[in-house]
């Protein structure tokens, strides 16, 4: 069975960190499974808890240019990837809704694999990089596509809260022959191997070390492939990664809307 590791809230608002098991209980950590794999005597039924994004970073990494078959951007690729950071209150659960920007008028979604760092990484060479991965998770890349045009930038397409649905658990190991599929509203939207990315898991993970300190429970997003395109008030998305999970949020109004 593969491990799969949840970050769960119950009904009187306990948060906790555990591991899944095939009838939906979870067996309750001590803490951060990154940082201890001690069990403690409380099993939480499926009842009792709703999902949460599966970690809390200091830091959301995304790279962009880095996928082969990328198609939504304009710019010719250079050497080296783009980074961006998105901000943890972006961060939100499977099954979570998304508030629409008043202010974008165009909103799209980026299915993604997201990396989960273990532990403490800083100016790491790639033959080594592999050990600092905790696992991995899947992450929709929410962006307000008007927004970062306009911007010449990405902090604000990319920072709303409810911007980044991580989820729904994390998984330690992965074939990267495997497939990540986007839907919307059923439709189809995205579909690529995991494999088809310019730089792999752990060399991203080094390149993006050379440049800040990463800590454990850190999240750092791969890349998204062609398919993207514009988002309607009331539509689900769900991003799916064979082997891992389903991560499903759809898009709300705000008041104004």
């Amino acid at each position: 069975m593969v491990e799969r590791y949840v970050r769960v809230q119950t009904e009187d608002g306990k948060i906790y960190y555990g591991l899944l098991q095939l009838n939906r209980d979870v067996h309750v950590f001590e803490g951060p499974p990154w940082r201890t794999q001690i069990l403690t005597e409380l099993v939480l039924s499926p009842s009792d808890y709703r999902f949460l994004a599966p970690c809390i970073p200091s830091k959301i990494v995304g790279i962009d240019r880095n996928h082969q078959i990328t198609t939504h951007r304009v710019e010719q690729p250079e050497s080296d990837p783009i980074l961006f950071l998105k901000p943890p209150t972006s961060i939100i659960g499977t099954k979570s809704s998304v508030p629409y920007p008043q202010i974008s008028h165009y909103v799209d979604a980026e299915g993604e694999l997201a990396i989960v760092v273990g532990k403490r990484c800083k100016d790491c060479p790639p033959e080594t990089a592999e050990q600092f991965i905790w696992g991995y998770t899947i992450a929709n890349d929410l962006t307000a596509r008007d927004l970062e045009t306009k911007d010449k930038q990405s902090t604000r397409a990319k920072g709303f809260d409810g911007f980044c649905p991580l989820g729904p658990w994390i998984v330690p190991n992965l074939s990267f022959n495997t497939c990540l599929k986007t839907f919307v509203n059923e439709e189809l939207r995205q579909s690529s191997c995991l494999d088809q990315t310019v730089l792999a898991p752990h060399e991203i993970l080094s390149f993006v070390s050379h440049v800040m300190a990463l800590l454990p429970g850190d999240v750092i997003l791969t890349g998204t492939s062609t398919g993207v395109g514009p988002l309607n008030i009331g539509d689900r998305i769900r991003v799916e990664i064979e082997s891992v999970g389903s991560l499903e949020n759809q898009l709300i109004a705000t008041p104004s809307h």
